[in-house]
Parts: C-alpha cells; structure tokens; sequence
C-alpha cells in the first residue's frame, strides 16, 4: 500500500514538474485557430490579425482554417473533439458562446468542452433608424413606436436568432414596445433596406453601420456600449434611457477543455501583448471593437453570465430557429 502510495504521488509531482516546462516549449510546432465562419468577417479577421502576430514573435506558422457550418456550430464541436494540447484553437463568437445553447440541440457543451483563453474583442451595436424615422434619441424613437402600435419593423441583419436580432428583441421587452422583426441574411442587404426605407430600425456593427450614417443615408440613434465611445462623444447610450442596457458582439479565443493551465496562461498573454499593439489597437477600432484585458477566469465566467441572460431573452421573446 505505502509503495502503491509512493509511486502515485512520485507521478503527481512529475506531471506537476513537467507543466512549466511544456508552456516553457510551447508551441513547439504549427498551431491551428478555427473560425467556424466564412472567411472575410470579424471572427475570421481577427483570427488572421492575432495569427500574424504570433507567428512573428513565436516562429511558429499560425494556420488559419475556416470551417463554417451549422451556424458555426461545425467548427466548434471540431476543436471541442480535438487534442487538449494547445495546438487547435478556435475563435467564436457571442452567437456560438452565448446564444446557440438556447437555440441548437449541440453537440458539444460550451462551458463543459473548452478552456477559455481571452476575449479578443468587444464592438457595441448602434442602434440606427431610417431618415423617415421622426426620433433623433432613444426616448422618441420609443414613443414612436408605441404610437405605431406595431407598425415599425425592425431588421434583423445577421438572421433570426443572431445577436442583432436579440439586441431588438431585448430593447422591446425593456422598452414595452411592439414591432415586427424581417430577417436578413447579412447586414449589407439590412443596411440597404433601411437607406430605402423598406424597414425602420436596426441594432448592427459598427463597420457596416456607420459609413452609411457619417453619409447621411440613415441616422445614428445610440450605442449599445457601457460608456460612450471616445470618437463619438456626442451619441448617447442605449443605457442613458434604458439603465444596464448593453448589447454586443464579441470574439473569444478557446481551446479544448483539459488544455495545461500553464499553456491556456501563456496564450492569454500572448493574446494581450498582441492587442495593445499599436497597429492591432487601430485595426481593431477600424472594426469597430476594442480589446479587453479580462482574465481567462474573468473571461470563462463572462459567457457563463451571458448563457442564461440570453436564454430568457430567449424564452421571453419565444425565439426558435428554423
């Protein structure tokens, strides 16, 4: 028994010993992040942009695979299965992290599968209104809709069950007003819609947002962010009228659960060196985002918040997917 004891503990601290060696080699070969998108949107561009970096300082090559599917379900449940070694990463968004398990029968469990990394970036919505809309602030553009009494539609740009459309799913319920929802399989079309004047309002990002505001096409009614944004001081926030009011969309960087803490910490650093780079920190406020300096830990509890806040709204708004 006293020997059986020894050699277990003598493995424990063993495996114990070699953890800081393993972050102090890694990463020893080509790591892999996943986008489970098509290439070209926010996930996919800031995977590319924090690749780079790491392959310049780490002289390892950073491959970047997108795997779309099952609204980015595929790719998740693909590095959810793979190796707990720190060389498949991938990196979701709050559409994967936080709404999909109220919507999707998934494979994979999102707080149980992975070990997560960092918050790569964070962009508030803007809430806009076509110039037909007679509100220049949140209060009247909730006045008005109460007087339409259902009138005002409202376009969801990224598809039924995105963050778009719970953002005006959320902003109803909060606001006790009525209005239909058009879905829209991007947000280019939306965008285009509401320059027509085909739909009235919209929560969307930045980047394909506010070129059309800036040229005077449809009008900037607020932000759905914390505090106002410092290149915008005069727009308010949502949260002036409607307190605690915050909506979003974020990329986190994840990999599988079972991943050595030690490697987890050193792709965390790495992930916030990168983001207070200069030319990362611009890239990102020309996406319409900003880093966050969030802990790993601070960053797992994060999206285990959000899980249930967007559940009931969710449940409240009797949201299903086709």
């Amino acid at each position: 028994m006293n020997r059986r004891f020894f050699i277990t503990a003598l493995a424990a601290t063993m495996a114990a010993l070699a953890l800081p060696a393993v972050a102090q080699n890694y990463p020893a070969k080509p790591i892999k992040i996943v986008v489970p998108f098509p290439a070209g949107g926010t996930s996919d561009v800031l995977a590319r942009l924090i690749g780079q970096k790491m392959t310049e300082n780490w002289g390892q090559p950073v491959v970047i695979e997108n795997k779309p599917g099952s609204s980015g379900n595929l790719g998740a449940d693909a590095v959810a299965k793979s190796a707990a070694d720190g060389y498949t990463l991938v990196l979701m968004d709050v559409g994967n992290l936080a709404i999909a398990p109220s919507l999707y029968k998934l494979p994979f469990n999102v707080e149980k599968d992975f070990a997560p990394v960092a918050m790569v970036g964070y962009s508030p919505h803007l809430l806009v209104v076509s110039n037909n809309i007679p509100a220049n602030t949140t209060a009247e553009l909730i006045a008005y809709a109460k007087a339409q009494k259902g009138k005002v539609n409202y376009a969801v740009a990224s598809g039924m069950g995105s963050a778009t459309h719970l953002a005006g799913v959320m902003f109803a319920q909060r606001s006790g007003i009525d209005w239909g929802y058009v879905p829209y399989k991007g947000g280019a079309q939306a965008m285009t819609d509401l320059i027509g004047g085909q739909v009235d309002v919209t929560f969307n990002g930045m980047v394909a947002t506010y070129p059309h505001v800036k040229g005077g096409k449809i009008k900037l009614i607020a932000l759905s962010s914390a505090k106002r944004h410092p290149d915008m001081p005069g727009t308010a926030t949502v949260g002036e009228t409607l307190p605690g009011f915050l909506t979003g969309s974020w990329q986190g960087l994840l990999a599988p659960a079972g991943t050595p803490k030690a490697v987890v910490d050193k792709l965390h650093a790495e992930v916030l060196r990168i983001t207070a780079l200069p030319d990362v920190k611009e890239r990102l406020n020309t996406l319409g985002a900003e880093a966050n300096r969030m802990t790993s830990a601070e960053f797992a509890q994060w999206f285990k918040t959000e899980i249930p806040a967007m559940a009931k709204i969710v449940r409240d708004g009797r949201i299903t997917v086709d």
